[in-house]
């Protein structure tokens, strides 16, 4: 059992650190709102990420690959959010700001209640509406657990280890990026940072939306 469990950590951590949209949604959030906003996207993903490892250890992502429907339901809809988000980036990117006509640095700006509940939703509704997310446990975590070892407790148990490694790289990411957002506080570089997430978002949403399952 704990040979099986190192190897799923050490695989899970590769694939986890992978440049993705998760950690694109995070980076571009901290440097946006800073490391509450930042936390608060992660905090999504990974309340995202529970819902697929329960899912998975009661064998409901098994629809995914049994139903077609159900996963290009799922397919299209994820793809319609990441349109939306980023529509929604690069229509802020657009936006005038005095402060950039003028040549002025923008102040830090906490992030607000509504802020904060955004970046959450942002990160939940990215990773549920993601049937590749629910694949992902599918079919990476059965394959660690032992023979003869319980299935609902043992995976469970993987998921906890993917929690804790996704919240250490969120909290590395979201600390970088926060800490080079406070340096670089140029109206025209938080421009360029939406209009590259407005595009980044519209790339994965093709991506999901054309790309049917392997």
């Amino acid at each position: 059992m704990l040979t099986a469990t190192l190897a799923f950590a050490g695989v899970a951590a590769i694939i986890n650190i992978t440049p993705g949209l998760d950690t694109l949604l995070v980076l571009r959030t901290s440097m946006a709102h800073g490391r509450a906003g930042g936390t608060a996207a992660a905090l999504g993903i990974l309340t995202g990420c529970l819902a697929w490892g329960v899912a998975t250890a009661i064998g409901l992502t098994a629809v995914l690959t049994a139903s077609r429907f159900a996963y290009d339901v799922l397919r299209i809809g994820g793809a319609v959010y990441l349109a939306c988000l980023g529509a929604s980036a690069l229509w802020r990117a657009r936006r005038p700001d005095l402060r950039q006509e003028t040549g002025q640095e923008a102040d830090a700006v906490p992030p607000t209640p509504q802020d904060r509940w955004a970046a959450f939703r942002a990160g939940l509704g990215t990773n549920l509406l993601n049937p590749k997310a629910g694949l992902f446990y599918m079919s990476l975590i059965p394959q660690f657990i032992p023979q003869g070892a319980p299935v609902f407790g043992t995976t469970l148990l993987l998921t906890a280890i993917d929690l804790v490694e996704l919240a250490l790289w969120y909290w590395i990411v979201s600390y970088a990026a926060s800490a080079l957002g406070e340096r670089i506080r140029r109206p025209s570089f938080r421009r360029r940072l939406e209009q590259f997430s407005g595009v980044a978002f519209l790339g994965f949403a093709a991506n999901l939306a054309l790309h049917d399952r392997a």
